[in-house]
């Protein structure tokens, strides 16, 4: 486990993470794949928001489950909110928003969201 950091293109909103960061998947469903994510989920008591809770908005689709939470000012998805499969709260977090993280090292898991 390491302790990383990220965030939003305008840095107002910045994070830490407790992670594993073995890979990321990749899903198909038609939010994530039309902005590229590349994501990874830790139980919620792993992730701390250091700044920005004041500048996050959120978008719901579907199922209206997973709050997709995104900065005001610069519109990066940088994480999101919701609840893993046992019921309890979890962490989105997008790969491609944490700091000094090369993702060509990492594998990548195809998940087929398009058809859930």
């Amino acid at each position: 486990m390491k302790t990383y950091t990220g965030g939003c293109h305008c840095g107002k909103v910045r994070y830490e993470v407790i992670m594993d960061l073995k890979g990321g998947m990749a899903c198909n469903c038609s939010h994530c794949n039309k902005k590229g994510f590349m994501l990874s989920f830790v139980p919620e008591n792993q992730f701390k928001l250091l700044s920005g809770e004041k500048d996050l908005t959120e978008y719901r689709f579907n199922k209206k489950v997973i709050q997709h939470l995104f900065c005001k000012t610069c519109g990066v998805q940088s994480f999101g909110r919701g609840k893993g499969p046992d019921g309890s709260p979890v962490a989105m977090i997008n790969l491609r928003c944490l700091d000094n993280v090369d993702l060509s090292k990492l594998p990548t898991t195809e998940y087929n969201g398009k058809d859930m």
